[in-house]
């Protein structure tokens, strides 16, 4: 196949509609806008969201106020209560936490939270650390290591 003797398919090529030329064109007269009204005039019609005069949607549902930071950072949390799972003397990395399933996010940084109780020692590499996790942690005989 060559260039020259490519071709859209049947139907993706129409003609414009030219209206008001005419009533033998099949749309002169009222050119396909109806009879009378605000939709008819030349620059008419109404903008986005009005409702005739009644208090639009928009106006009538109550506002949601503040704003969203974009540059916040969305963590992956665990609490030390949840470590349990984990053996004695486990190394506790990100990973670890994915394949237990206490975490779902790969590409998100790990934050430990202090709820909950742990009794065996661990070694837990995280992002970051609440003091009250790392006091937790230190205290069953564990590390508590930013990673």
């Amino acid at each position: 196949m060559k260039q020259n003797e490519l071709r859209p398919p049947v139907g993706a090529k129409r003609d414009r509609k030219r209206v008001g030329r005419g009533d033998g064109s099949g749309h002169g007269t009222y050119s396909g806008r109806g009879c009378k009204g605000q939709k008819s005039r030349s620059g008419g019609g109404v903008r986005l969201g009005f409702e005739g005069g009644q208090l639009p949607l928009v106006l009538r549902l109550p506002r949601r106020r503040g704003f969203t930071n974009i540059f916040r950072t969305e963590y992956n949390v665990v609490n030390v209560g949840q470590l349990a799972v984990f053996a004695t003397g486990t190394e506790v990395t990100a990973e670890e936490l994915l394949q237990a399933g206490l975490i779902k996010f790969r590409g998100r940084p790990t934050k430990i939270l202090g709820t909950g109780d742990i009794q065996h020692p661990l070694t837990v590499r995280a992002d970051k650390f609440s003091s009250s996790a790392a006091q937790k942690i230190i205290a069953a005989g564990g590390k508590a290591e930013q990673a």
